[in-house]
């Protein structure tokens, strides 16, 4: 009789200094104090994060696979061969929910390969969050990551987007790098229609949290500092 196979559990964290009971569900604070196997980007927070969560957990216990720009590609194909064992595994995101703007979409191409089960947890996603405070047409939006860096490309890009959103009645969301968010908001509002909205959703769920959506012709008077402070964009031109 065959074994059964352990499953891959996606598990969320904080989108920034919070308590994570604040934000996250009582099932994500159940998977981590069952699970002692984890996926993660960063192997210092993420042992805080689930020490934080589950301080009654074993930290020695832990078996951390580190899964960052550096792994060896060939060692990441075998971190899931726990579960053939009937062992689970925790993919744990950095901030926010795993594989979407986050590491971890290969963990889980595996998963569905090998046959591993896959279990979603409820998590705060800072795209989907800002989406819902925008305002704009929540039946049909994109989400674009990073823009070029290159002024002529992004340039480009951007009134790309802006026409696609005009065509299609279709938000654009994309993200920039912490400490090029002023440089960036002072980019769309040179670049783009003055009657194109904006929403600048930042620091989202955190005691900090700002999210505004004016037209660009409004953005002109509007300066908030968002320098090293994670953020999400999104365009709608009317």
């Amino acid at each position: 009789m065959s074994k059964t196979k352990g499953s891959l559990y996606l598990v969320p964290t904080t989108l920034g200094d919070c308590d994570p009971m604040d934000v996250l569900p009582v099932t994500v604070k159940r998977a981590i104090e069952t699970l002692d196997y984890f996926i993660v980007e960063n192997e210092k927070t993420a042992r805080k994060f689930i020490k934080t969560v589950a301080p009654e957990k074993s930290q020695p216990s832990l078996k951390l696979f580190k899964l960052d720009k550096y792994a060896n590609p060939a060692e990441v194909l075998t971190y899931l061969d726990v579960c053939e064992e009937g062992v689970s595994v925790g993919l744990l995101s950095e901030a926010g929910v795993p594989a979407i703007a986050d590491p971890g979409a290969d963990i889980v191409k595996l998963a569905h390969e090998k046959g591993i089960k896959v279990i979603p947890l409820v998590g705060p996603s800072s795209i989907i969050l800002a989406m819902m405070a925008s305002g704009f047409n929540g039946q049909n939006f994109a989400f674009n990551g990073y823009l070029p860096i290159d002024a002529a490309e992004k340039k480009a890009v951007l009134k790309n987007l802006e026409k696609l959103s005009l065509e299609k009645n279709q938000s654009q969301i994309f993200i920039e790098t912490p400490y090029r968010n002023n440089k960036f908001l002072l980019d769309l509002k040179t670049i783009l229609h003055p009657a194109t909205m904006l929403c600048v959703a930042c620091d989202v769920t955190l005691p900090t949290e700002y999210i505004k959506t004016l037209s660009i012709k409004d953005w002109k008077n509007e300066n908030p500092d968002l320098q090293k402070r994670p953020a999400i964009f999104i365009i709608h031109r009317i």
